[in-house]
């Protein structure tokens, strides 16, 4: 359902409520009453989300721009049990470099009060006080910028703007060595080397694990090669050994991946062009002039170094000879499908371990274990999809993880896996087919390293390398299992109107220059749930038929329009696109709504804050 939008709705905005209380303030509590005067954005993220990782880089520049007028608030709104934790806030603000206040709202008390349906989610508040716009998941920046100038104007002239500072107290840096380490690789010479993401930097490390050796890149926030000192990254995670004896780098947020050559330190570029992927962007091609997507790790597999490119669910490859990249596997929807590689979903795949015949890979956002086989097959060891996690050992088909991001061969045939939000180092053995746990008081374990008989382990929130030896016998573990803090939504059996609103942003047009300018794609897990509407068309709106006999499920809906600045006089408007992926748990009632809307860009009025 597109609109070109030629009002703006005005709502009175929720207050801003959170038992974890504000972060980045001072210790200073706020409410709406104190922000009065001021545009305020609001950001609806939840730290495991790369969509919300994205737009957290988004944002920087315009809060710079318009610091003096503008106040982001990033309201955290917890998927997985353990972001539901405050020190993991905590730890979170500091490990993403979010330099603006946060509330912590770990009963999603704000989230349901805005009718927010999807992370992130940005909506608009302006200096009166009301909501003006809404918008879910990324590329949006450049249509809000443009309604914060407007905002600017309107209230200048009303005399409601209220210039100055914003209520952003940045916290006091800890001294640590490393500080949220994301992977570690063991070089030839016997010392580990560590992404230093927080700092952008690159750590190695002595045999002891501790004592530094030397550090690679400015350790400020850059894009540029030279050597050691010159060098700079952007929250690097990532590592992998070529056979020349080079290192590439998986360097996340700047959508590239590096080369470290570990005898001068030098760090040259192979592939990405430091700009994100987007729809309609190439799939293939030469490795330095096609766009990536947030490359989260890399190993060596058939000859090719396999990308987890965690910002479009998929895999890639990186073609040392050819010096190209191309996709490999996941049709960039984003769930757990197995399969062909080409029909395969994924959903930010962050950790990858290469056998001889079998890469494996940690599927974060669906808690799940997989791998591809040599023939470009999926499978899936342990993992049911997006709401489903826990700390359950045993049978693979019963077991349960929670955000695992690391995953590391072992001599036997077996894998652990770092199982991030349990904080547990898990063990699963393809020859048994069972999961247990090696070890447990780790706190957010990214990733680990085979040392002979030991496994170092990169203790993340705990800023270091911690080694243990295998054990022989397994942790024993209290089961436990969790879904999705997120209510489902209530809907009628049979049928149910989809609607995605999208309002064209002002100063913009649909874009069909390539094609049909929006695309809306449905499915549902359990598939039964769904009797009719299934698969892609352009059309925003869709009528679905819901089965009677499935009593609940998840509705995945994803969505995308695109848009150019409507100006004649320009022969080379800017063009945008707009996307987002809905997971919508729902629950069949013969009480339940008998319409489904989700916001892309705009307001659905009759579901407006205030109006629910």
């Amino acid at each position: 359902m597109t609109d070109s939008a030629p009002r703006r709705a005005r709502v009175r905005a929720p207050e801003l409520t959170g038992k974890g209380g504000w972060l980045n303030t001072g210790d200073q509590q706020y409410t709406l009453a104190d922000l009065r005067g001021r545009i305020v954005v609001l950001d609806f993220w939840t730290f495991c989300c790369i969509n919300c990782l994205h737009v957290l880089d988004e944002l920087r520049e315009l809060e710079e721009k318009h610091r003096d007028t503008l106040v982001v608030i990033g309201v955290h709104s917890p998927k997985f049990a353990h972001e539901a934790e405050h020190q993991a806030v905590v730890d979170a603000v500091e490990r993403y470099d979010v330099a603006h206040p946060v509330l912590d709202d770990p009963e999603l008390a704000t989230w349901k009060q805005y009718a927010v349906r999807a992370w992130p989610t940005l909506v608009v508040i302006d200096p009166e006080g009301y909501v003006v716009a809404q918008h879910a998941g990324e590329g949006h920046v450049h249509a809000i910028e443009r309604l914060v100038t407007e905002l600017e104007a309107e209230h200048e002239a009303k005399g409601t703007l209220r210039r100055g500072d914003g209520p952003y107290v940045a916290p006091e840096p800890e001294p640590t060595a490393l500080r949220f380490p994301g992977k570690a690789l063991l070089l030839p010479s016997g010392t580990f080397l560590v992404s230093d993401t927080t700092r952008h930097q690159l750590v190695e490390l002595a045999e002891d694990a501790e004592t530094v050796v030397r550090r690679i890149g400015s350790g400020t926030r850059g894009f540029a090669d030279g050597g050691p000192r010159e060098a700079s990254f952007s929250e690097p995670q990532g590592l992998t050994l070529l056979d020349d004896g080079s290192v590439v780098v998986a360097d996340t947020v700047n959508h590239a991946l590096r080369r470290l050559d570990p005898a001068t330190g030098e760090v040259t570029t192979l592939a990405g062009t430091g700009k994100q992927w987007w729809q309609g962007s190439a799939t293939s091609g030469p490795a330095r002039e096609v766009d990536l997507s947030s490359p989260w790790d890399v190993a060596v597999f058939g000859g090719k170094v396999w990308i987890a490119m965690a910002g479009v669910h998929q895999l890639w490859t990186y073609d040392p000879a050819g010096r190209t990249v191309a996709v490999a596997a996941g049709t960039t929807n984003e769930g757990l499908v197995d399969g062909p590689a080409a029909e395969a979903w994924f959903a930010q795949p962050s950790g990858l371990a290469a056998t001889a015949d079998r890469l494996w890979l940690a599927d974060s956002e669906t808690s799940a274990l997989r791998w591809v086989g040599l023939d470009g097959q999926v499978h899936t060891a342990v993992g049911t999809g997006l709401f489903d996690f826990g700390h359950r050992d045993g049978a693979a088909d019963q077991a349960l993880l929670q955000h695992p991001l690391g995953v590391t061969a072992l001599p036997d045939g077996s894998v652990a896996v770092a199982d991030t939000y349990n904080h547990a180092l898990r063990r699963y053995d393809p020859a048994t087919g069972e999961v247990t746990t090696l070890a447990t008081d780790l706190r957010e374990p990214s990733d680990a390293v085979l040392v002979g008989e030991d496994i170092v382990v990169v203790e993340s929130a705990r800023h270091r390398l911690t080694r243990l030896r295998l054990p022989e016998e397994a942790v024993r573990v209290e089961s436990v299992a969790h879904r999705t803090q997120r209510a489902a939504t209530e809907v009628v059996p049979g049928a149910l109107r989809l609607d995605v609103i999208f309002q064209v942003p002002a100063g913009q047009k649909l874009d069909d220059s390539y094609g049909p300018s929006t695309r809306l794609l449905v499915s549902a897990t359990p598939p039964e749930l769904l009797l009719k509407g299934e698969g892609a068309d352009t059309d925003l709106s869709r009528d679905l038929e819901l089965n009677p006999d499935v009593t609940e499920g998840v509705l995945h809906v994803s969505a995308m329009a695109a848009s150019c600045d409507d100006d004649p006089a320009n022969a080379y408007p800017a063009c945008h696109v707009h996307q987002q992926d809905w997971g919508v748990p729902v629950r069949l009632t013969e009480s339940g709504a008998d319409r489904l809307p989700l916001v892309l860009a705009g307001m659905d009025e009759p579901s407006v804050p205030g109006q629910l």
